[in-house]
């Protein structure tokens, strides 16, 4: 492919017709790709399902190292960015001043990187680590034990702590630096420019930004898909609704409608209220756990689960299991970093949309420390919780993970024994569910648009409702046909060129960072603030 004569993104934004704000190539790519995909999917899921499984078990069996590298290199380059000189460097001008408070935009941030995923599998992943993993038998930990416990934590808290927030410090991070001081178009191909350069407005930069559609549409419409089950298992727990396939896709229909007039609302409205409401909605939840939960044992374990991920993640980060036999890295490890790496171009730009006037260093800290910290301490209370009233009050949480991982969070406020509490709080984490999918709805919604209009921080209503509500067709369709397993196999895969546009991106900010600010012009302004004093 060779460069094109475009020069700027405006070239390629239509200025009238159907496609009038967007760049019209790419919405019909998109919509093809879309089609293409769904179509192939369903209509043989089996034979599709084969297809995927296959290229993520090359990936795996062949490419684990690889993945791991890259997850751990890019956790390496953000933490020598954050203690660099290059910390007080502004993500725009250096007059810019943020669009958001600190607060919203911390819990815009935790809309988009986290979601609803954190309340289910925070009971769900320990359960089943409990149960056994490589790092219970290397330790001679004994399964169902409270040692087993402490590391059904620790896994969990690696598999969701600062690796993967690594990646969407990186692309958020590139996305912002291009996008708000070199006056690139906010789009992902933008972080690719001191690879490509002028080529980001030809064909390559098409390729990337197809890429980033991929990953954010069919992303989205997977974590719909799959995550709609809790819901249904806590509106089903409130004897409110049966948990049927046709009562999931209604709730697939009734989110998508909440996410896309949310993301017609824009940013400063509709997504920055809903995130803001979540976040204080969350803290509730979290000290009802506390207070009601095995109190004591829940401290001791989220104590013993920072101190065990502070000594144990850098190794962690480096193992790779080297029994043929066993696939519990591929099934956990390898899948997570595949998954964080296919929603990184999606989180990443949302994160760079709202992070205007941020200095290098703030940016890091905030993305990359805080949210992890809050991890540990929600993956610590919440499995903890669940581990408590399993070990010391039977409450067959670990049964009901192993028959449908959804219910893993009901089952353990059902286990705290406050008969008079449980509806009011099962209540509260079902709105929860909802309304943390509403919000990785929108701002998935409000990316697709931005990438499609070149970067177009306020993309038009009409291409905003469109996308939104594609995103909850596919999924329906999909759930419909049984094609979300094949779809989810297929992002991981999809995680690959993400990957090698992961390294890409590192070496580009470094080499732009050191260009744009070297050491000579700072010895002579520290020099001339010395001088000045």
């Amino acid at each position: 492919m060779s460069d094109n004569t475009h020069t700027s993104p405006e070239d390629l934004v239509a200025k009238t017709g159907i496609f009038a704000g967007m760049n019209a190539l790419m919405a019909i790519l998109s919509m093809v790709m879309i089609l293409g995909f769904v179509g192939f999917t369903i209509s043989d899921v089996e034979y599709s399902g084969e297809v995927f499984s296959a290229g993520k078990d090359f990936i795996i069996g062949t490419l684990d190292w690889f993945y791991v590298f890259v997850v751990s290199t890019v956790l390496f380059f953000v933490f020598w960015l954050m203690a660099s000189r290059f910390g007080d460097v502004k993500l725009g001008k250096d007059d810019d001043t943020p669009d958001f408070s600190t607060f919203s935009w911390i819990c815009m941030l935790f809309s988009a990187g986290l979601g609803s995923g954190l309340i289910y599998w925070g009971v769900a992943e320990p359960m089943y680590h409990i149960q056994g993993s490589p790092f219970l038998t290397r330790a001679g930990i004994d399964p169902g034990t409270v040692d087993a416990a402490a590391s059904a934590i620790l896994v969990t808290n690696f598999h969701w702590g600062l690796h993967g927030w690594a990646l969407y410090v990186l692309v958020g991070l590139s996305l912002a630096y291009f996008a708000y001081r070199k006056d690139l178009p906010l789009s992902l191909r933008a972080a690719l420019y001191p690879v490509l350069k002028q080529r980001i407005y030809g064909p390559w930069g098409h390729l990337v930004d197809l890429v980033g559609v991929f990953g954010t549409i069919f992303g989205l419409a997977t974590s719909l898909g799959l995550g709609v089950g809790p819901i249904a298992a806590g509106l089903e727990k409130l004897g409110w609704m049966q948990n049927t396939t046709t009562n999931q896709l209604i709730l697939v229909a009734v989110i998508t409608v909440m996410g896309t007039a949310s993301a017609a609302s824009g940013v400063g409205k509709g997504v920055r209220i809903l995130s803001e409401c979540n976040v204080w909605a969350s803290v509730g939840l979290l000290a009802l756990f506390f207070i009601l939960g095995p109190t004591a044992f829940m401290l001791g374990m989220v104590i013993t689960g920072f101190g065990d991920y502070l000594w144990n993640v850098i190794p962690m980060g480096f193992w790779i299991d080297g029994n043929p036999d066993s696939q519990w890295q591929s099934w956990w490890t390898i899948f997570y970093w595949g998954w964080w790496i296919a929603w990184c171009p999606f989180v990443g730009l949302f994160i760079a949309r709202i992070s205007k006037g941020r200095t290098i260093r703030q940016f890091c800290f905030c993305v990359l420390l805080l949210p992890t910290t809050v991890v540990i301490l929600w993956m610590g209370a919440f499995g903890s919780a669940a581990t408590g009233v399993d070990l010391f009050n039977g409450a067959g949480v670990i049964d009901a993970v192993n028959g449908d991982y959804a219910t893993g969070v009901f089952q353990t406020i059902a286990g705290f024994g406050y008969d008079s509490l449980t509806t009011p709080i099962t209540i509260l984490t079902t709105i929860l569910l909802i309304s943390w999918f509403v919000t990785s709805s929108d701002s998935g919604t409000l990316v697709m648009c931005t990438m499609l209009s070149m970067g177009d921080e306020h993309p038009p209503v009409k291409f905003r409702i469109f996308w939104g509500l594609t995103s909850g067709v596919v999924a329906g369709v999909l759930m419909l046909a049984g094609g979300l397993g094949a779809l989810q196999t297929a992002s991981i895969v999809a995680g690959l060129p993400i990957a090698v546009m992961l390294l890409c991106m590192a070496y580009g900010m470094a080499k732009t960072l050191h260009e744009d600010f070297p050491v000579a012009d700072v010895e002579d302004k520290m020099e001339l603030q010395y001088l000045n004093r």
